[in-house]
């Protein structure tokens, strides 16, 4: 089964990969490869078959998404595929009212309403805990003051979750409200130019007296800190099982290249200081496939896996870097032209050690939690 799932998208990829080099100079959301996306079933995987899905657990999701990494040459659609999947749907599925599930779930399984969650402040970063948006309490709705920045689909969705603060600053402060594009008091700001990842869209939201029913707040008030745990954990598994699926396809083309290309009589593979970076780029990918399936696994059992998840997020996300880095060495004067996609790989890489938490967070997650 899971092996079906790797290849879900493998039938579209012609579609998935066309114009990509053109997209990324634009910086341009593919919204006729969204459409392929929804043809593939790819975002139906993680959900309850009651509202659209497949009913696939985590481990079996990661499979499917790591699939779409090694499949789709286009990262920011890749990752704008993974936003949709745990930016909403997740925790919606898990804490949402009945009523909200059947009114929104149908249209994020198919990918008709494209998604995104406001966390990140422009002053809080990676201090989910401290947020300066808030929400008052003003019977039988809430009143959002305040703003969200590098939120990841921003500029075209059509639904957010918002993390507001509803009381004193810590994790009992936290709640989540579901909203939708076009509400009053609510404006999108335009797409953000940016390194790498470029088709998926990130903009900044702006709360200008926003009133939101309490009836689309995801559990209950205070509970916002719970919601973002559990997605937080499935942003970490999902996104970067598609990063695995993208190395391991490097990985094998920096191969290939290396047997191919010859210097001095011979393939550039036979030299030592080629073979060498390539067998560590090996041995980084391993690693971070190993790290996703524990930890995957981990958190399918419902076991903690805190470190873990910490771990896990680091180790992949500067194995990428250092892949791609690697790649483009290798591929020489090709790794530097955009014609090829060696640096766009490595452009795309860079992100991944900021977002859903920079690498000092983690080591700082892991040193606390080794009691240091």
């Amino acid at each position: 089964m899971t092996d079906d799932l790797f290849h879900l998208t493998a039938p579209w990829a012609r579609q998935l990969n066309a114009d990509t080099r053109a997209l990324d100079t634009a910086g341009a959301f593919p919204h006729d490869k969204w459409k392929i996306l929804q043809e593939t079933g790819l975002l139906r995987t993680h959900f309850a078959p009651e509202f659209g899905g497949a009913g696939h657990g985590v481990t079996a999701t990661m499979r499917a998404l790591e699939g779409l990494g090694y499949v789709c040459h286009d990262a920011g659609l890749s990752f704008s595929a993974s936003t949709q999947i745990v930016s909403v749907g997740v925790p919606l599925q898990r804490f949402g009212s009945q009523e909200l599930k059947e009114r929104h779930l149908p249209r994020i399984t198919s990918g008709e309403a494209i998604t995104a969650h406001a966390i990140t402040e422009e002053t809080g970063g990676s201090d989910a805990m401290n947020l300066a948006a808030t929400a008052r309490r003003d019977g039988d709705h809430y009143v959002v003051s305040g703003g969200k920045m590098f939120i990841t689909n921003a500029p075209v969705a059509d639904l957010f979750l918002l993390y507001v603060r509803t009381g004193t600053p810590g994790p009992f402060g936290l709640t989540t409200l579901l909203v939708e594009a076009g509400t009053p008091g609510l404006t999108t700001g335009p797409a953000m130019d940016k390194i790498g990842l470029r088709t998926s869209p990130v903009g900044t939201l702006r709360f200008d007296e926003l009133r939101v029913p309490v009836s689309q707040r995801l559990g209950q008030e205070g509970t916002g800190f719970l919601v973002l745990d559990h997605v937080m954990k499935r942003e970490v598994l999902f996104g970067f099982s598609i990063t695995l699926g993208e190395m391991t396809r490097r990985l094998e083309q920096t191969i290939t290249y290396a047997r191919n290309r010859h210097q001095f009589g011979q393939p550039i593979g036979s030299y030592q200081a080629v073979s060498h970076k390539i067998a560590d780029m090996k041995m980084r990918v391993e690693t971070a496939r190993k790290w996703l399936a524990d930890t995957g696994a981990k958190v399918e059992a419902g076991h903690d896996a805190s470190l873990d998840l910490a771990a896990t997020k680091t180790i992949v996300s500067e194995a990428n870097v250092q892949t791609a880095l690697d790649a483009v060495q290798i591929h020489g004067g090709r790794g530097v032209l955009t014609e090829h996609g060696i640096e766009r790989d490595l452009r795309n890489s860079i992100a991944g050690t900021i977002y859903s938490g920079t690498s000092e967070i983690q080591r700082n997650r892991i040193a606390t939690l080794l009691g240091l």
